[in-house]
């Protein structure tokens, strides 16, 4: 037993994800990231179980622990009542304390995640605002969505929201004490230090590619751009 089983192990997630795997497959029969990816749950079960450090580490800086969904399927019908979306919750929280996840593309997305969800919760309150959906960052919405943009206060006052006022609604302006509340919540649970340490180790990464990181806002830095919009898609689907 070595020393990254002992960290997984004193996660209660993994704690409560594993009783012991009987290697049904149960678990793989009902997971919808299966359908899609290049993707186990029992293969995941079986790897943990080995508590072997080589192999907790190959995991750590795979593709694989990003595909899960956490939709807990697994939960629902393994006989064991083993979880491995919980396994999955507990390898990647680890591989972000670990650095490891800079080694997979999937895992470099983390980055995109926090800039993109973590900052706008800490800046105005809300996952995705809709001053953040701009078409440089989401092409997909064509240009339909450019013209509700450009018409937001007329569209969003038909909808019933309330974009940037106070009071209740929709898209209302969240009160300064609020956001203060919100962070003092993320330093005492960890966020904070969590989004810290995955711009350092994309610090880190950017620099062995030969790419820009750029400060903890950036969205248009090389490294950013690289993380935010490849996909390598005949890599991860099943095949």
């Amino acid at each position: 037993m070595g020393k990254l089983f002992d960290k997984l192990n004193s996660d209660v997630r993994f704690v409560e994800g594993i009783n012991g795997c009987i290697n049904c497959g149960t678990c793989t029969a009902i997971c919808p990231a299966a359908e899609v990816y290049d993707y186990e749950p029992r293969s995941i079960a079986n790897l943990v179980q080995t508590r072997d450090d080589s192999v907790i580490e190959e995991l750590l800086k795979s593709e694989t622990i990003w595909y899960c969904g956490e939709c807990m399927s697994c939960k629902t019908r393994c006989p064991r009542n083993n979880a491995p979306g919980l396994i999955i919750q507990a390898l990647r929280k680890l591989s972000i304390e670990s650095g490891l996840f800079v080694e997979s593309e999937k895992g470099r997305q983390q980055l995109s995640l926090k800039r993109m969800l973590g900052n706008s919760i800490l800046e105005t309150g809300y996952c995705v605002h809709f001053d953040h959906t701009e078409l440089s960052m989401f092409p997909e919405l064509g240009p339909v969505w450019q013209w509700i943009r450009d018409n937001r206060e007329t569209v969003l006052k038909k909808v019933g929201a309330n974009y940037q006022g106070s009071g209740p609604g929709a898209m209302r302006k969240i009160s300064k004490e609020n956001l203060d509340e919100l962070e003092k919540i993320f330093e005492v649970t960890g966020g904070l230090e969590w989004f810290n340490t995955i711009e350092m180790h994309s610090e880190r990464k950017a620099q062995e590619m030969g790419l820009e990181k750029g400060d903890e806002t950036d969205k248009k830095s090389s490294y950013f751009r690289e993380v935010y919009t490849k996909n390598s898609a005949q890599k991860h689907n099943r095949k």
